[in-house]
Formats: C-alpha cells, structure tokens, sequence
C-alpha cells in the first residue's frame, strides 16, 4: 500500500531527525568505547559496551530521535506557533526536560535489565539505576542527549524555514550540477491585494498573509506540490513533470486550496472583516535547476516556462477567470468529469512574440 502524499512529507521530516540521533549516538558511543576499552575501566553506574548494548543502542537512540521528531513536527510547532520567541524557548527547554528526563528513566533501566539479564523490575536493575542517577554518568548522558535534541533541533527549524525538499537536496548534492528538468509552475495571487492592505494596514495585512498562506498548506502537501517562492502576496508552487500529471495533482492542488480557504471564511471575517480569494496559473516547460548565489544559496530555476506562467497569470482579471492553464499542459492533462476545461483562444503575451493559446478551468460544482 503506497503512503499518501501527507504521511510521506511527513516521514521525510521525522526520519532525519532519528538518523541525527543515531549518529550523534554512535559518535558518543565510539568516544565511550576508545576512552573506557574492552570494559575494565567502566564505571559501575555506566552499562557496559557489549554487542548486545550497541544493537539496543542504536535502535532505542534512533527511535527516541523520530519521536522528538514527531513531537517536534507535529505537535511541538502547532503548540507554540502563536508565541513570542521567549516563550518557544522556555516551553520547549521544560517539555523536553521532561521527556529527556522520562527517556533516561526507561532506556536506562531497559539496558540494565539486559545487562543483568534480570526483570526490569529486579531490585538490582532499579539499585543501579540510582547508582546511575547520583553519579557523573547521569551526567554525561544528560549532556549527549541535550546536544542530540540541539542539532535535531536546529535540521527542524532550518527545514522549515528553506523548505525540506531544499535542505535535502543541498545534503545530497542532488543539484550541485545543473540539472534539465521538466516541470510544472503553478503561480498563486491573492486578489485585490493592494486595496485589503490599505483598508486593514500593514502590520493586520502581514498577520492575513500568514494566515493565508497557512491555510494552503495541506492541499500543497496532499498533492506533492513544492513550494518554491514567496513573493509577497504571490506564492509559486512546482512539480516535477510526472508527479504534477499523478492524479491531476496540478488541478487538485487549486481546488482544494480554494476550499481550505473557504472553509476559513468564519474566522477571516471574524479577525479581519474579509476573506482573501486568488487567481492562478498553470504552465508546463523545460527548466535548468542547480544551485546559485554567492552570499546566500538557493536551489533556482530558470526558463522560459516561469516569465510565461507569470505572463498567463496577468490574463485572470481580464479574461475574468480565476485558474488559466496553457494549451501545452492542457494537451497533457486528462480533465476528470467534475471541472469543465472552456477554450479561450490565443492570447497574446505581453514581451512574447509569439501569442499563447489559453484555457480555463473551472468546478461545477460550487466547493465546500
């Protein structure tokens, strides 16, 4: 059974997380091991490194380090997403305090009790827990996790904040050479954007924005759709060629946008007496990718295909549409029953000699 789109975003923020933790864990493990030897020298509250120990290790480290991801992902963020920065960091240092805490507690006495070869809940395993807990081992354990949760910490944020498709593909390299790529752009505006900023202000404007583009977030993610830029009241989303075609995630994507949007509608009107609506354009071409920039790296496409999409886009308010597509990705797309596809002749682009033939789309059922 294939994974949806949702869990496999989902899974590719987590797992990273629980590889740092289980490279950050052998590290320290290795250190253990070249300080202390074949066992000799190892203190009597720390486990002794044998096989067993390492294999337990590893899996315990690596599934403590995707829970803090999950926390982190899918809990932790929603928790804290409204608070000022030092009330992130008081909250998170004492929940996770907790859990590190909680993690000690029950790994350490799992790890004696197969040391010991005793029930977890063994006199001896709890004695040497308390062994554990007064000594420097404590200590150095409380240490190597801390450091673990930094690092994993800092990939979230990072990821969050450039996007996780970007920090992957600078990890691996994936674009370190430019690459010819076929894709999908899909170019967002709001609608009288200009005239809502003047009428709420800039800083309640700054706040819908926000709110705005979060409320895309789950049809973006649920159709594979990448976000590649925010441009003010603009949002560009891309799709390499095959995934944009799966199940016509390129059109699937707007509509579920636009009721995402209006399933808001009580709360926008409530905090800023308006619901934001927008217009969109789809195009299809070939790109180059790569990394560029000199001060600040960025993976960046160039072609054709984004000065045309953005050209289509500036047709909506004169054609009187809201989701324009070019001949070329309607010869590709088979439109389902429920969206009608209406020809509306070749348009002439503005800085393009040659006109383009354009297409709308349209549900015919009014969404819910």
């Amino acid at each position: 059974m294939a994974l949806s789109a949702k869990t496999n975003y989902h899974l590719k923020r987590i797992l990273p997380i629980g590889l740092i933790w289980l490279f950050i864990g052998w590290a320290f493990l290795w250190s253990e091991y070249a300080v202390l030897g074949d066992g000799a020298n190892t203190p009597e509250s720390a486990i002794r490194i044998t096989p067993p120990i390492i294999v337990f290790a590893s899996i315990s480290v690596f599934a403590v380090g995707c829970l803090v991801g999950f926390i982190e992902v899918r809990l932790i963020n929603k928790l804290f997403a409204k608070k000022s920065f030092p009330q992130k960091l008081v909250g998170k240092f004492l929940l996770y305090a907790i859990l590190m805490f909680c993690i000690m507690l029950v790994f350490f006495i799992w790890a004696a009790a197969i040391e010991l070869q005793e029930s977890v809940f063994s006199k001896n395993v709890w004695d040497r827990y308390v062994l554990f807990f007064f000594s420097i081992t404590h200590i150095s354990t409380a240490v190597q996790l801390l450091f673990s949760l930094i690092v994993s910490l800092l990939y979230a944020e990072i990821s969050e904040n450039i996007g996780q498709h970007v920090l992957l593909n600078f990890f691996t390299g994936h674009y370190h050479n430019p690459r010819v790529e076929h894709r999908m752009f899909m170019f967002v505006d709001m609608k009288d954007s200009t005239s809502i900023a003047e009428k709420i202000g800039h800083k309640t404007y700054f706040k819908l924005l926000k709110d705005y583009y979060q409320s895309f977030s789950e049809a973006i993610i649920r159709n594979y759709g990448e976000v590649y830029q925010y441009v003010g009241d603009e949002i560009v989303i891309t799709w390499k060629q095959e995934r944009g075609l799966q199940n016509n995630n390129v059109l699937q994507c707007f509509f579920e946008m636009k009721a995402a949007l209006q399933k808001q509608q009580h709360r926008f009107n409530k905090e800023y007496g308006l619901l934001p609506d927008f217009k969109a354009a789809l195009h299809i071409g070939q790109v180059t990718t790569g990394e560029i920039g000199a001060l600040k790296k960025d993976i960046f496409f160039t072609g054709d295909v984004l000065n045309t999409t953005a050209r289509i886009l500036s047709l909506s308010t004169q054609l009187q549409q809201d989701f324009l597509i070019s001949e070329n990705l309607a010869n590709q797309l088979k439109v389902p029953e429920n969206l009608s596809l209406t020809d509306l002749g070749t348009q002439s682009l503005k800085g393009k000699a040659l006109p383009v033939r354009i297409f709308a789309i349209n549900n015919k059922e009014p969404l819910t």
